[in-house]
């Protein structure tokens, strides 16, 4: 059903906030009046991030690492190797060492030991002889190896937001809001959000006067890349961050923009999330994952262009990998039926673990439904979760432990390791536990819309708008605008099997449509009929100036 018209209670808000009625009746709808609250959501700042004072294990996390600075000691800072490790090992290491730390930065290796602190990862940090190791986005579960470090003398602190074991954790220091007894009260901190923190508290200590602004930018990549919700202190640290991204300080990151030709501009999370994080993950999923820490901590620009290159270079093979996945993932789906299940799960020997992530992901968007994809090496395979929003993939997972499976994560997305023989009973108990997450058995059609474009509103006035939104993402998703009552002006399907459609409003605003995989519907659309059509409005970046791009979700003609 198409949404209503604005109501009377959208306009006054849009009088009062001086925003368009399209943008009022949003808000409106998402339970928000003329009040501080609706404000500071629009307009967040630093001064409103919550005090850390109640962190548990902070001031014994800050007085550790700082003795280790001051007594020149050998700190190792590890990370996972995704988005959210790189970019908290990479805040760290630069903090700790510009407070005068001996320092060295590691990263997990999917291939070489797993996800976080595997037993071959405990081994690199023995080999080093360090005095301290603190983990990023890892180390919450990791009690055998973090116990073994500790009989070599190797103290740890761990900084971590995954979901929490009942055994005490044999760390100097754990900060994880996930800890029952944690009395921070924002829960939804990424490991990045969680390692600024903490390096600011270091800051405080040995040189109250040095700006942590600088590392927003590292914040807003990880914090964006990692799927948390986007609302209070995560939406007032990515938008920051995204502002620390436009003015490209950092000499790794700009080498890679530049080099893939990524506009800055008017960042948004989905700048980050389709431009910038795919490419740091990108060497990780293919091998090692230290091509792109090496980026983030460059400091020379020839050096940061020759990284950037081979950055770039693992992107385009993880793309091709990625797409071949998805092609023979559909045809399993389609060929046993599973498109119309309560859960997907599909496995092939030849699919590439480090890019089964993507592939969740994809077919969540397209299917709407929670999806697990594994590939295997042997007879044991390795596989994401990904879910929509507002169902629990985790837990999900442990509803399905008596397949077996081994998995860690958290609600948006998780990691599985699992027999071969042991798929079949998986799929069984994953597909009856994703049904009854969803009752129906069906999550909510992917192109329902949230707001009716006001026939009164300039499309151009309502994007400048959508920008107070940013960043969208979990628990503050980019809208799906419908607008009704629309002429099409031209139409045409381009490669890929895509359509570009011109579609000419009331109030005199032009759309540049785009749907994906909509090519077909070129055939039926004659200039001058009017269409009713759902998607996303953006400013169109290539034909610039006013220009409305509108990213289709569906697109019917009017009877």
């Amino acid at each position: 059903m198409p949404p209503s018209p604005a109501s009377l209670d959208a306009r006054r808000l849009a009088g009062a906030l001086h925003l368009t009625t399209t943008f009022a009746d949003l808000l409106h709808r998402r339970g928000f009046e003329d009040d501080d609250r609706t404000r500071t959501f629009l307009d967040p700042k630093l001064a409103h991030l919550t005090s850390p004072a109640n962190m548990a294990d902070r001031g014994a996390a800050i007085d550790r690492i700082v003795r280790g600075i001051r007594h020149h000691e050998r700190i190792v800072i590890f990370g996972d190797y995704d988005c959210d490790g790189i970019t908290s090992v990479t805040i760290l290491a630069e903090v700790v060492r510009a407070l005068g730390g001996d320092v060295l930065p590691m990263v997990a290796c999917r291939f070489q030991g797993g996800y976080g602190l595997s037993d071959a990862a405990a081994d690199r940090v023995s080999e080093v002889g360090p005095c301290l190791l603190v983990t990023c986005d890892c180390g919450s579960s990791d009690h055998e190896r973090i116990e073994r470090l500790k009989r070599q003398g190797v103290d740890a602190v761990v900084i971590d937001h995954h979901l929490v074991p009942s055994e005490p954790l044999p760390a100097v220091a754990f900060l994880n809001p996930q800890r029952p007894d944690c009395g921070f009260p924002y829960k939804h901190l990424a490991s990045c959000g969680l390692a600024l923190g903490l390096a600011a508290g270091l800051r405080s200590v040995l040189s109250p006067s040095m700006d942590m602004r600088p590392w927003l930018d590292l914040v807003a990549i990880g914090t964006v890349a990692d799927v948390v919700p986007l609302d209070g202190d995560n939406r007032a640290l990515v938008r920051a961050g995204m502002r620390v991204l436009e003015q490209r300080q950092r000499v790794g990151l700009r080498a890679l923009v530049e080099l893939a030709r990524v506009p800055l501009a008017n960042v948004t999370s989905e700048t980050i999330s389709f431009d910038i994080a795919p490419r740091i993950n990108g060497p990780g999923r293919l091998g090692s994952p230290q091509d792109a820490l090496d980026l983030l901590l460059a400091t020379d620009p020839v050096h940061a262009r020759g990284l950037a290159a081979k950055v770039e270079a693992a992107r385009t093979e993880r793309r091709r990998i990625q797409d071949q996945i998805l092609t023979e993932a559909l045809q399993d789906i389609e060929e046993h039926g599973w498109g119309d299940v309560g859960g997907i799960v599909v496995a092939r020997r030849s699919w590439h673990p480090g890019v089964v992530g993507i592939v969740a992901s994809q077919l969540v968007e397209q299917f709407g439904r929670p999806a697990v994809v594994i590939g295997f090496d042997g007879d044991i395979g390795r596989g994401s979760a990904r879910g929509p929003g507002g169902v629990s993939v985790h837990g999900l997972l442990c509803e399905s432990r008596d397949a077996p499976v081994a998995f860690g994560g958290h609600h948006a997305a998780a990691g599985i390791t699992i027999a071969e023989s042991a798929i079949p009973r998986f799929r069984e108990l994953f597909m009856e536990a994703a049904t009854k997450a969803m009752p129906s058995g069906v999550v909510r059609a992917l192109c329902e819309a949230d707001v009716l474009l006001d026939p009164e509103d300039r499309a151009i006035d309502v994007v400048n708008d959508l920008a107070w939104l940013q960043p969208c993402g979990i628990s503050n998703e980019l809208p799906v605008i419908e607008v009704a009552g629309t002429q099409v002006v031209r139409s045409m399907e381009v490669r890929g099997g895509h359509l570009q459609v011109q579609l000419a409003l009331a109030s005199g605003s032009v759309l540049y449509g785009f749907g994906p995989k909509m090519g077909s519907l070129a055939r039926q659309l004659r200039a001058g009929m009017k269409v009713r059509a759902a998607g996303t409005l953006r400013h169109d970046s290539f034909r610039g100036g006013d220009a409305v791009g509108f990213g289709l979700s569906t697109l019917e003609i009017e009877s």
